[in-house]
């Protein structure tokens, strides 16, 4: 059992990875030598009131097994008031303190941190260094502005899977360079209070300024690979977080979301923690929630989505690009999370630098278009490998080809998708509409690979699926493989497939809440 911890000056949270084949609510023991014996049907827990700089021997256990660790609390923080002399922000929602607020980031030395009391305190963009630490209090909003002016200069960033500048993103940390580490590290933003982003009204200046620049270059701002006449000048906006180049950066108990497009994005990163969040963006084009991005060792648990798009997506790059750099994503663990409303959890499309080792568990995205989507082009080429998902209900499965985003020279063989594994899931065969606000009903499993026999989806286990019966379905169960083609719903689509191993498929007439959707 691999388990790991991040600590406050005040608490602990302790996580760790579920063992193969454990069952949903599982009992763990966590053992805080001087604290107390705490039990927890889910992968992580939080000791809270602890004192600061001390070390608390932790065991771990579970079915006899134990993991021990040694965590310390941090230093006791020095909070840095900005509403205070000499930044005296103004939390009225209507004054810009982007020069007070940075220059308090810029202030702050070892165990200090910048705190935002209640208000609602307007800004452009932030940057972030080694070692910041940013506390936003209950009722606390660092609200970013719809003013696109307030993002500039542009910075290098990457967006859909190219390397490119874009605006500043609210909170900015490290610069991108696919060929080096971390350039920055040990960052902490946590709270009670919200990080919030221009939302929609930014979303649009943005694109509507990216438009005009590139008129007035007499660039080609459309054609007919793009989805939509703004899908190129929509490429340069920033996000809510930008996390480029860094290692060790949590994000824990915050309302945060409202980005221009995507929300929190960690791009050549390395051990990124986000927890115990409310991430929201509905309405919003392109509104991921978080997204690994040619990163590793990235963890999200605890967490709620209310998004415009995935929930979570994970990426590598697009071709061809991003197979020249050939930084792949791996060791991404997502736990104890819920999709209200969006996409769901998508894995790909940009996967050109390619996808290993992705384990979800313990997650709820039923009230979500897709479920869990494994995706990419047939230009991708890279690979994804090593899925596993348990103990989870979904709206659906899906593994197959898509024909957007599919712009740029492709590579010369087609992506590889194989070792995936599907354990104790609850398919509800319900997938969200999101302009509609209702439901419709679908197949719950759709496996389908590449046309090159040598580039089948290969070596899939569905092992204890549960298929929810939805009323005026068929009730029997109906399985069928490599025409193609739909006869209903209720069924297990296979085409493109080679070494699909199904273990213990039933239905049920358990009915599904669908009080999310206002």
């Amino acid at each position: 059992m691999r388990a790991y911890y991040r600590t406050t000056d005040k608490d602990i949270t302790f996580f760790w990875e579920i063992e193969e084949g454990a069952e949903k609510d599982s009992v763990y023991t966590v053992n805080v030598s001087g604290v107390g014996t705490f039990e927890t049907k889910v992968t992580h827990f939080t000791v809270h009131d602890l004192g600061p700089d001390t070390e608390y021997k932790t065991e771990i256990s579970f079915k006899g097994q134990k993991v021990s660790l040694s965590p310390k609390t941090l230093p006791q923080i020095e909070y840095i008031d900005i509403t205070k002399a000499p930044y005296f922000a103004a939390g009225d929602g209507k004054t810009v303190n982007t020069a007070a607020i940075q220059r308090a980031i810029d202030d702050c030395k070892a165990c200090q941190a910048v705190y935002i009391p209640e208000g609602v305190f307007l800004s452009g963009g932030l940057f972030m260094r080694s070692g910041s630490i940013l506390y936003l209090d209950e009722g606390a909003v660092l609200q970013g502005t719809g003013d696109p002016q307030d993002y500039l200069p542009m910075i290098k960033s990457r967006f859909e899977g190219m390397e490119r500048y874009c605006y500043q993103s609210l909170i900015n940390m490290g610069e991108l360079d696919h060929d080096a580490g971390s350039n920055c590290e040990n960052i902490l933003i946590y709270g009670k209070g919200s990080i919030l982003g221009g939302g929609r009204e930014l979303m649009d200046n943005t694109i509507e300024a990216e438009r005009a620049r590139l008129i007035k270059e007499g660039s080609v701002t459309e054609g007919s690979e793009y989805e939509k006449a703004e899908t190129v000048p929509g490429r340069a906006r920033g996000r809510l977080i930008n996390i480029s180049n860094c290692r060790n950066v949590r994000i824990s108990g915050l309302t945060v979301g409202m980005g221009p497009a995507w929300n929190i994005h960690m791009i050549y990163s390395e051990n990124i923690v986000t927890d115990n969040c409310t991430i929201v963006s509905r309405d919003i084009w392109n509104g991921d929630g978080w997204d690994p991005d040619s990163s590793e060792n990235c963890f999200l648990f605890g967490c709620r989505f209310d998004t415009g798009d995935d929930a979570v997506a994970v990426k590598s790059g697009k071709n061809p690009e991003g197979n020249l750099i050939g930084r792949p994503c791996r060791h991404i663990c997502v736990f104890d999370c819920t999709s209200l409303f969006g996409h769901g959890f998508a894995i790909g499309s940009e996967m050109s630098g390619g996808i290993e080792d992705v384990h979800i568990w313990d997650c709820d995205f039923s009230h979500s278009a897709y479920g869990v989507q494994i995706k990419g082009t047939k230009k991708r080429g890279a690979y994804i490998k090593n899925v596993r998902v348990e103990n989870c209900i979904l709206s659906r499965i899906l593994a197959v080809s898509v024909p957007y985003n599919d712009d740029g020279e492709g590579s010369s063989v087609p992506p590889v998708f194989k070792d995936f594994a599907f354990r104790d899931i609850t398919l509800t065969g319900l997938a969200l509409n999101e302009q509609l606000r209702e439901y419709f009903t679908c197949n719950p499993i759709e496996l389908r690979g590449f046309e090159d026999e040598e580039h089948y989806l290969e070596n899939v286990l569905l092992k204890n699926i549960c298929l929810v019966e939805q009323p005026g379905d068929v009730k029997e169960l109906d399985m069928w493989f490599d025409d193609g083609i739909s006869r209903g719903h209720g069924a297990i689509l296979v085409k493109n497939c080679r070494n699909v191993t199904i273990e213990g498929i039933s239905n049920t007439k358990k009915q599904i809440n669908k009080s999310y959707i206002c």
